[in-house]
């Protein structure tokens, strides 16, 4: 399994529900969009951003609108259409649904490695015995 590829296709499979998201806050220009999905670190590539409002724009999911800009040529903003409200709505309920899926399935390999792996050791250094927490030296002597 190729991990980075696999989580780049993690990331692209959110990366609609969350586009919807960012626009359903309000009208939105496309570079505060890509600020905000590269600072949660769901997408790097500027070129994906606007090939995929293209689509959902087609797909009728949002609109946009030209406003004058005092720094230059007018700029499109993206705000969604009733169908993208509602597409929303039901990728929030899909979201709900595979994060409760995902979070149990994680949640019992972890209680499941922490049950095969013992009591956590504490305070391990090369050349000493670890110590749990009940066998703790006390400093204060």
């Amino acid at each position: 399994m190729n991990i980075e590829n696999a989580q780049v296709q993690m990331r692209k499979g959110i990366l609609e529900f969350c586009i919807l998201h960012i626009i359903s806050r309000g009208e939105i220009y496309a570079s505060d969009m890509l600020d905000e999905l590269t600072s949660a670190r769901i997408m790097v590539v500027e070129g994906t951003l606007y090939p995929l409002l293209t689509r959902l724009k087609n797909a009728g999911l949002l609109d946009y609108k030209w406003v004058e800009s005092t720094s230059g040529p007018p700029r499109k903003y993206y705000l969604l259409t009733e169908l993208g409200r509602n597409s929303l709505t039901a990728l929030d309920d899909t979201w709900q649904e595979l994060s409760e899926s995902v979070n149990s399935i994680v949640g019992k390999t972890a209680k499941h490695q922490k049950s095969e792996n013992g009591p956590m050791l504490v305070g391990v250094s090369v050349g000493t015995a670890p110590t749990t927490p009940s066998s703790k030296p006390d400093l204060n002597q």
